[in-house]
């Protein structure tokens, strides 16, 4: 018998298999239907989402923003934690991105990039005195009232040890600062290109709430720093509101390498800094073909233009194959330019020329003169855009989603997930507020040509993070509609190209009557909305205490926890009819006994209360636990609510207290659907070796005029 190489085998068999019946090039050219995606969701108690990164061998790491690293183990279909990080959490801090480096092996090389914010020594509220939050930084001062709020967001990496990501092997890198205290826009995204240079984006860490909606650029000298845009993004010697590129070393180390905006020895400038004039870069991906850089910014919330100060909220997204500035606080696009506004006097000034913008703030560290501002590829409003009427109308935020790259081997195998060639090299878009994803094509000068739709009807809650997994699959964070915390609709997942005739994954659902208490503890255990899409008989299995060993085949059983501990109870379940067999669903549900969560409910406000912008709120918080209760760990957060999401302003600690709610320039609480949001969390301390457990509440407020 003639031997024939294992090669030459997945060559004929990746041959036969895109030049089969139904696979021509012709019909490659329009995309697949609906109907041959499954959505299969990893977890769905993902905690409250930020990004994700999968790894060479398919395991899925993601960031929960309170500090957690989490872990989606596919041979098991578990969810566990890799790793907790200690991190400042006032407003929108946290830990934020996570990436994997382009060299990860698990042996040699097995580095994991975070970007996180410290905790420092950075103030916080004082539960002894309700009436003052001294975890706010004051909006007026001096520089002496505003030096202890200077803080910075970290971007390190770590090395994983099997399933855990070994916090001690921390390697700093780059920290780029923060003025904490204050909201907004702190978050950063990490992409390697293809030479292993690293491209962090930042925001730029400024309070769009006291502008009308347009551009942050207050002068005024006793105003925080965070009111001033000009500081940061425009500022070419500051790190915020850019994409810095850099290229890290052996020892974390990093040197800058050629084709950056600004040549090393510059005067004023940070030779890290690829793109300026940036506000809330919050997604970026690198293109495996080209190498270019394609990034998503968002925009402030004016509803109208206003020829006294602007245009109205503008997103963008466009493809960088070479260093520039990207307009912000001066410009949305280099065709829609601000207009300068003196915050003290209320008059409006010249309109700034993005051809030519020049940065006078007396906050400014950097040059004066600064780069033309360049005009991205894509721009939208919140009506309907007369240049891509595909983006439709809503809210603005937008995403630089990643580009496929087709690999014809992922096609081999009993069960293939991977996407089609008809995707490859397409560089996915999605919304955030709108709940889509897009393919954007464009030509070979970059210029983009059309605009498609991708997997439309497929669910989705507040996309957060997409990423194409090895096996050609794309695996996704979605954050779900609310506030800041884990909401229902949050989620990990993945979707997956099944075919035509391909077998779906059932889908597990696992939920039990309680989950925590004291020894011996019954569980009753259901697999209600447990499903399979083919109509395929199921098999169950149940290991109610993660050792590995099946506990019971029934569809929903009973049992019973006679000793304290944790336990991660799992149902899997099978498909074993039809005519393909053997794909599985997993879902989790996890069981404490020996403590007891704490109830956690709000005396004052109340649902639904009345309120205006700029009241102080007094609350009450009341706990009950097994355990006693440390008043001083009650967490209440103030959440700006607008339409389905948050922006959290501050937060208190202690049973009771006040909070002064802020006034949202720029809004119109009668049209702009404007709530605000108070939430009360508290966790135990647990106690012989078992897990805290955690209770909240939350309320929301009504505005009135």
């Amino acid at each position: 018998m003639r031997k024939i190489s294992v090669a030459a085998l997945v060559t004929a068999v990746t041959t036969a298999l895109l030049t089969a019946p139904g696979l021509s090039t012709a019909e490659e050219e329009a995309p697949p239907p609906d109907s041959e995606f499954q959505k299969v969701v990893l977890d769905d108690t993902p905690g409250e989402p930020m990004d994700l990164a999968v790894l060479p061998d398919g395991r899925v790491l993601h960031t929960t923003r309170p500090g957690e690293v989490r872990m989606h183990v596919p041979d098991t279909g578990r969810n566990i934690v890799a790793a907790d990080l200690d991190v400042y959490e006032h407003d929108e801090e946290g830990l934020q991105s996570i990436a994997i480096d382009p060299g990860f092996n698990g042996t040699t090389n097995r580095w994991v990039y975070l970007y996180y914010s410290p905790p420092l020594d950075t103030p916080e509220d004082d539960p002894s005195t309700p009436d003052v939050n001294e975890g706010d930084a004051p909006e007026v001062g001096t520089p002496e009232d505003f030096a202890p709020f200077e803080g910075e967001i970290r971007l390190s990496r770590f090395q994983l040890d099997g399933n855990t990501l070994d916090l001690s092997s921390e390697q700093q890198i780059i920290e780029v600062p923060v003025d904490r205290g204050i909201c907004c826009h702190v978050g950063g995204d990490i992409e390697f290109d293809s030479d292993g240079n690293l491209y962090l984006a930042t925001g730029d860490d400024s309070n769009p709430f006291s502008s009308d909606g347009y551009t942050p650029i207050d002068e005024r000298e006793d105003r925080n720093p965070a009111f001033d845009a000009q500081r940061a993004s425009a500022n070419t010697n500051d790190l915020r509101g850019k994409v810095l590129r850099i290229k890290v070393g052996d020892d974390g180390s990093y040197t800058i390498p050629e084709g950056n905006l600004f040549e090393q020895g510059t005067a004023k400038t940070r030779p890290e800094i690829y793109l300026m004039g940036l506000r809330n870069p919050f997604r970026i991906a690198v293109d495996p073909h080209t190498d270019a850089l394609y990034v998503a910014d968002y925009s402030p919330d004016a509803a109208v233009a206003d020829p006294d100060r602007g245009p109205q909220g503008t997103g963008k997204w466009f493809a960088a194959t070479e260093p520039g500035n990207w307009g912000w606080p001066y410009c949305a696009t280099a065709e829609l330019p601000y207009v300068d506004y003196d915050f003290a006097t209320g008059e409006s000034g010249e309109t700034f020329d993005c051809a030519a913008p020049v940065n006078e703030s007396p906050r400014n560290t950097g040059l004066t003169e600064l780069p033309p501002v360049e005009q991205p590829q894509l721009w939208y409003d919140y009506e309907e855009s007369e240049q891509f009427p595909e983006l439709g109308t809503g809210g603005i935020g937008p995403m630089a989603g990643p580009v496929y790259d087709f690999d014809p081997k992922n096609l081999v195998g009993r069960a293939p997930v991977a996407w089609p060639k008809h995707y490859d090299g397409l560089p996915l878009f999605y919304e955030w507020t709108r709940d889509y994803i897009k393919g954007l094509h464009l030509d070979e000068s970059g210029a983009l040509t059309g605009i498609e739709d991708v997997v439309s009807s497929t669910p989705l809650s507040a996309p957060m993070a997409m990423e194409f997994g090895p096996n050609g699959a794309l695996y996704m964070l979605e954050y779900g509609k609310g506030y800041f915390g884990e909401l229902p609709e949050a989620s990990l997942s993945r979707i997956d190209y099944i075919g035509p005739n391909g077998n779906h994954s059932p889908e597990a659902k696992a939920t039990a009557d309680v989950d925590n208490g004291e020894a011996p503890l019954t569980v009753s255990f259901s697999s209600e909305g447990t499903k399979d899409a083919d109509g395929d008989q199921l098999r169950y299995a149940w290991d109610f205490n993660a050792d590995g060993k099946v506990d019971s085949r029934e569809p929903n059983p009973t049992h019973t926890y006679t000793e304290n501990g944790a336990y991660n109870a799992s149902l899997q379940v099978t498909d074993v009819g039809g005519k393909h067999r053997g794909k599985t669903g997993v879902a989790e549900v996890p069981i404490v006994v020996g403590n007891e969560a704490p109830e956690v409910e709000f005396v004052t406000p109340v649902e639904g209360q009345e309120f205006s912008f700029g009241d102080v709120v007094q609350y009450e918080v009341s706990v009950t636990d097994d355990q006693p209760v440390d008043c001083s760990q009650v967490e209440v957060t103030y959440i700006l609510g607008h339409d389905d999401h948050g922006h959290p302003q501050t937060t208190s600690y202690g049973c009771s207290g006040s909070i002064r709610t802020t006034v949202p320039d720029g809004h119109d609480p009668e049209h702009d659907n404007l709530y605000g949001v108070f939430d009360a969390s508290y966790s135990d301390p647990g106690e012989d070796g078992l897990p805290s457990l955690s209770g909240s509440d939350r309320v929301v407020l009504e505005p009135v005029q």
